[in-house]
């Protein structure tokens, strides 16, 4: 059975807090870090929260090899200041990130660890002593206590987990297991400033999960150097990303913006002239052929200039007006009426008696 320590559901997620000292001058380099992320075993913590189960939370290799098989490198969790990230929903305030972690390895007998990439203000801080813990976020079974999944970190100063060991902030290749040093250089001590012949090539270290190598995309039975070398081809690519990014560009490959926006006003007019001259091809015929009216010329103009295709649609279904298109006399020269011929005392007689002179001449 598992639970939710803030809701109903079936996962608890706990923040939880394991010590960091400060690095020694140099130590840290471009490699990522091993930050401890649990204990190995049973662990409890020590501020009298009521939702961990009975026995505390348990992290053992199998429960390690699950954290890393669900380890998403893809999507690397963050790790934050004061677990802003949990908290920025209801106080609103930023949630810068601190780092990320880039990988898990199991160390036998120590306890799951996070090859974690810091940035340089959280490095600054921790080298200051401004912040001496890590404080992990994980989803573990309600009934066992088993750590199901890392789901994020943070940098505090309020520490909770019981037996976490101070951890150094050194570069990650002085913590993974050395066949000849693990007993002679502890956790808290420099690395060996040459490694062993025999440690820069063959099998895997013993304890370091195959699961950072499927993280780093290295094959099965890497290496320690190429496991480190991994580590910091991907620092190194990240930093010239960045480089590039914030780099000035180069002028030959921009055109500047005043000539890109006298291009732009040259197609806007003649976009403009081509519009226009598509209505007049459209207008003019209409006036002719009585399919508009004078009146009406305004008003189609501006139609077009919105959208000729609805004037185009309005003057295929018009009808022309015969009347204005054809003259009373079927285009022959109009004949002179009857009354051009009455003679001068003719319209008079007419006019005397009250005819017109139509009917007087029909009449004559």
């Amino acid at each position: 059975m598992r639970g939710m320590t803030t809701c109903s559901s079936c996962v608890a997620v706990a923040p939880c807090f394991a010590a960091l000292e400060a690095p020694r001058a140099g130590a840290e380099g471009a490699a990522p870090f091993l930050i401890q992320v649990t204990p190995a075993g049973r662990f409890t913590p020590n501020d009298g929260r009521a939702d961990v189960p009975a026995g505390g939370w348990r992290m053992d290799e199998a429960d390690a090899a699950r954290c890393i098989a669900d380890f998403d490198a893809a999507q690397p969790p963050v790790i934050d200041y004061e677990h802003q990230t949990l908290h920025a929903a209801t106080s609103g305030q930023p949630a810068p990130a601190a780092g990320f972690i880039r990988a898990l390895v199991w160390k036998p007998g120590k306890g799951l660890f996070a090859l974690a990439e810091l940035t340089a203000r959280a490095k600054a801080f921790i080298r200051a002593g401004e912040y001496r813990y890590f404080s992990p976020v994980f989803a573990f079974e309600k009934a066992t206590g088993r750590v199901q999944r890392i789901l994020m970190g943070a940098l505090t100063n309020n520490p909770a987990i019981s037996g976490m060991a101070p951890l150094a902030l050194a570069a990650a290749r002085a913590f993974l297991p050395h066949p000849h040093t693990e007993e002679t250089h502890p956790m808290t001590q420099d690395p060996p400033t040459t490694p062993p012949a025999d440690e820069t090539a063959g099998a895997l270290p013993a304890g370091v999960s195959a699961g950072v190598c499927f993280a780093l995309g290295l094959p099965k039975g890497a290496s320690e150097k190429d496991i480190i070398d991994a580590c910091c081809a991907l620092t190194k690519a990240r930093d010239e990303a960045v480089a590039a990014a914030k780099a000035t560009p180069d002028p030959a490959k921009y055109a500047p913006v005043a000539t890109l926006k006298e291009l732009q006003a040259q197609v806007a007019a003649l976009t403009a002239e081509a519009a226009a001259r598509a209505v007049d091809d459209l207008v003019q015929p209409a006036l002719k052929d009585g399919r508009l009216l004078p009146a009406q010329e305004k008003w189609a103009r501006e139609l077009g200039g919105k959208d000729v295709a609805a004037l185009k649609a309005y003057l295929d279904t018009a009808q022309p007006i015969a009347a204005l298109t054809a003259t009373q006399t079927g285009g022959k020269a109009p004949q002179e009426k009857p009354a051009a011929r009455l003679t001068e005392a003719e319209v008079r007689i007419a006019a005397a008696c009250g005819i017109t002179p139509e009917n007087f001449a029909a009449a004559r």
